[in-house]
């Protein structure tokens, strides 16, 4: 059961009379409290279809413009920095796609205006 199914549950045993509005209030915060302070890799079912999902979240949220490795935006150092790999081979994966599906430079100017930069974290629109 998911989280939406389970507050909904919550909801209709609440309207029901079963539960008071202490103990609804009680029971949804405990219920998405647990969602924000689960760790990947625990035991409990909610976790284990989150897991991945949870990670991938971790790795957005933690990709940044490069400021020292640019030769534009930076979009491609701090792409690698994030995965790990040399930003060469993400200026030429982007390259590639340019040249075979012509879309490189589209997503490489959405990254650019939607990453932040790394040293501050913030985008250019909030200067």
């Amino acid at each position: 059961m998911n989280v939406s199914e389970e507050i909904k549950r919550l909801h209709e045993l609440h309207l029901a009379g079963a539960l008071s509005d202490a103990e609804f209030a009680q029971a949804k915060a405990k219920l998405l409290s647990n969602i924000n302070l689960d760790k990947p890799g625990s035991t409990s079912g909610a976790d284990a279809a989150s897991g991945p999902a949870n990670d991938l979240v971790q790795e957005f949220n933690r990709l940044r413009r490069s400021r020292n490795d640019r030769w534009l935006g930076g979009v491609c150092g701090g792409l690698g920095r994030a995965s790990g790999m040399e930003a060469w081979i993400w200026r030429l994966v982007f390259v590639l796609f340019t040249l075979t599906f012509g879309f490189g430079v589209v997503i490489y100017l959405l990254l650019w205006i939607f990453v932040p930069d790394e040293e501050i974290g913030i985008t250019k629109h909030e200067y």
